[in-house]
Formats: structure tokens, C-alpha cells, sequence
């Protein structure tokens, strides 16, 4: 166990896993900016096109619940390695790809062999740090994870038309091999005690009891809310917005995909210190304030420098609300289900990662894209009407 808070004595598999979790991150990154518009060549007439992305979170929603079992069942380093062998396979047919439907058959396999390996990921790293040490761990973990992000969506913009669309999955496919061997060859992760400190401790009977609050309704509909707009519009339609609205080419759509990422993370990192200052409900409400105004205004610039500027601070409303939905949650809910509420909280989450696609794509084709942010905005502020609702225990 890790006693001390200095890096050099964070443990050699804390390294290893943080090496792994970089190039598994900046692979699902690399496509973010053009995969709606790939997906469009495939699918000119649009009908499937929001089942790409929303393909991603299908398998996830079945996996939340169980994660902590599938740990234990199969051990954290084979969980590991089926995961990202799982990536890899769906990488690798999005690349060869010459069908919408395989399209998504990839994106599905790719959603589902990273929620395994975060599933074992996240509990190897919880179980070899105690609870002091844990936690400025875990936020270094998540940084780089951001940065990963961060760097992908751009890189993927830029090398999209020197080498295609298919040439980006090609290098997300060699990334994710990458990471798969860091973990395959790692003697530390062979030796991690598999069967020590599951995941997950909760069972389906405690997520549904967690339901019975409702400030865990809330964050549960605040959650599923607003991965259905980063799914639904920032994944799906923005994208197709730029570009075919705009006439703004890819590699420009990274650089205002990479802002927004700048401006998510610089949220998350002073949350903590404006959560000393206001209620974390208070936080949100700004947050939703925040991401619905200059979500709106998407619908109403045209200049590049616009976008970046507006980017940068709308993905600032969204860090401030995803960094405290969960924290409040742990504020309201007994220890005795906090399981079975973060449970809840990340299924719903996923739900929304599914429909958000579909939903908005819908609307997209039949009233336009500026529908889309109206509607988005107005989620947005009843998510904050109904956060102001919830009670402190």
C-alpha cells in the first residue's frame, strides 16, 4: 500500500495502468471530430447515422451493475486484457468498414471493451493506494485521461485528410494494440491480488432502493440529461453543423473540439475550490446557466474564433456540472447506498448516451439544426430547476 503522497512512491503498476489509460483515451479521441461525417458516407441518407455514436453506449448499459461481479469473476489483469483485445477487434472494424452497419457493430464492440477495461482499471487503482493517498491519485489518473482527449480529437482532425478517415482508425487501432501489450507484459498486473477490494459491492436490489430519494432521481435525471447532450449534440450534431452548415473543415472542427476539451477540463480542476465556496447545487445551476446560454449560441456565430472562444466556455459550463453531479450524490445519499446510487447514476448516464444520438439526429432531420440547441438549451435550465429541489441530509 501507498503511504506517502509523493509520486516516486506511487507503486510501478500505478505507472504502467496510467501509460495504458493515455493511449486507450487518446484513441476513442481520435475520430471524434469527422466519425458523424464518416458515418454520413456510408449512410448518405442520415437514417442510421445516430446509432454510431449511440452504438458506443448500448453494451455499457449492461455492464455498470454487474462491473463489480465481472471483476471478480474473471480477475482484474484478464478483465484488462479481454477489454482492450475487445477495443482492438472493434477498432479494427470500424477500419474496415465499407457499411454503416459494421460501422456500428465496431463502435459497439470498441464502447464495450473500454467500459470492461475501466471497470478493472478503476479497481486496481483503488485497491493498491489507501484512502489518503487515493484520491490525488485517482485525480491524476483522470487528468491525463483529459489530456488524452484532449490531444486526440485535434491530431485525428489534422491527419484525417492526409491519411483519411480510415488511416485515423488505423493509428487508434496501433494505439490501442499499444496499450494492450503495456498490460499484457506487465509482471506487476500479473501479480495484483484479483479476488482483493471489488469494484463494485452493490447489487441490483440496493440501486433500485437508491431510487426511493429523490435527490438521487435528480442527479440520475441530471446525469442521463446531460450525456444526452454531449452524446446527442456535441458528439453528433455539432460536428455535422460545422461542417456541412459551415463549410468548416475537420481539422478545424479538432482545434474547437480540443478548446471545448481545455475549457471541460479547467472546470474540473477548480470545482473543488468553488465547491468551498457555493453549494455543489449551486454549482450545477451555474453550470446548466452556463452551457444552455452559450449552447444557443452555437446556432447564432460563423466565425472560427467565435467558436473556440464559445467552445472553451460552454465546455466549461459542462465540467462544472459532470466534476459535481457525482460529489453531490455522495452528499445526500447514506453510506450504506452510495453503491447502489452510483450504480444508478452512471446506468442512467448511459441511457442517455444511447438515445441522445438517436433523439437528436431525429429532430436534426426533420426541423434543422438550430431546433437541436433550443432544445438542448431548454433540458439544460429544467435540469436546474429541478437540482434547486434537492435537500441536503
Amino acid at each position: 500500500m501507498v503511504k506517502t503522497m509523493g509520486l516516486k512512491s506511487y507503486p510501478r503498476i500505478y505507472f504502467e495502468l496510467l501509460l495504458s489509460n493515455f493511449t486507450t483515451i487518446t484513441s476513442m479521441s481520435l475520430p471524434s471530430a469527422f466519425l458523424p461525417l464518416f458515418a454520413a458516407e456510408l449512410d448518405p441518407l442520415g437514417l442510421l447515422i445516430g446509432f454510431v455514436v449511440s452504438a458506443w453506449f448500448l453494451s455499457r448499459i449492461f455492464i455498470e451493475l454487474p462491473s463489480g461481479l465481472l471483476a471478480n469473476q474473471f480477475g482484474r489483469r484478464r478483465l484488462l486484457i479481454y477489454g482492450l483485445a475487445t477495443s482492438a477487434m472493434g477498432v479494427f472494424l470500424c477500419f474496415i468498414a465499407n457499411h454503416i452497419l459494421l460501422l456500428i457493430v465496431g463502435r459497439a464492440l470498441w464502447g464495450l471493451g473500454v467500459a470492461l477495461y475501466f471497470i478493472s482499471s478503476s479497481a486496481i487503482i483503488m485497491s493498491v493506494f489507501t484512502p489518503d493517498t487515493r484520491g490525488q491519485a485517482w485525480g491524476i489518473f483522470l487528468g491525463l485521461e483529459f489530456i488524452g482527449s484532449f490531444i486526440g480529437t485535434p491530431i485525428g482532425g489534422f491527419l484525417s485528410p492526409v491519411i483519411g478517415y480510415r488511416g485515423v482508425f488505423f493509428l487508434a487501432f496501433t494505439f490501442t494494440l499499444c496499450a494492450l501489450l503495456t498490460v499484457f507484459i506487465s509482471a506487476d498486473i500479473r501479480k495484483i491480488d484479483l479476488k482483493s477490494a471489488p469494484l463494485s459491492k452493490f447489487s441490483l436490489i440496493a440501486s433500485l432502493q437508491s431510487l426511493k430519494k429523490w435527490g438521487v432521481v435528480v442527479i440520475c435525471i441530471s446525469s442521463f440529461s446531460a450525456m444526452l447532450i454531449s452524446g446527442g449534440i456535441i458528439s453528433t450534431v455539432f460536428p455535422l453543423f460545422l461542417n456541412k452548415n459551415l463549410n468548416i473543415d475537420v481539422d478545424l472542427i479538432g482545434i474547437i473540439f480540443s478548446t471545448r476539451t481545455l475549457g471541460f477540463i479547467t472546470a474540473t480542476l477548480i470545482s473543488g475550490y468553488l465547491s468551498r465556496i457555493f453549494r455543489r447545487k449551486i454549482l450545477i445551476n451555474l453550470g446548466c446557466v452556463v452551457e444552455s446560454v452559450f449552447l444557443l449560441s452555437y446556432a447564432f456565430i460563423s466565425s472560427l474564433e467565435a467558436f473556440i472562444l464559445v467552445g472553451f466556455i460552454e465546455g466549461f459550463g459542462s465540467g462544472i456540472i459532470w466534476s459535481s453531479l457525482l460529489v453531490l450524490l455522495s452528499d445526500i445519499v447514506p453510506e450504506n447506498l452510495i453503491g447502489g446510487a452510483i450504480g444508478m447514476y452512471r446506468t442512467f448516464m448511459d441511457i442517455g448516451g444511447l438515445i441522445g444520438p438517436l433523439l437528436f439526429m431525429e429532430v436534426f432531420y426533420r426541423t434543422g439544426c438550430i431546433t437541436t440547441f433550443f432544445l438542448a438549451s431548454a433540458v439544460l435550465l429544467l435540469n436546474a430547476a429541478l437540482t434547486s429541489t434537492i435537500k441536503y441530509r
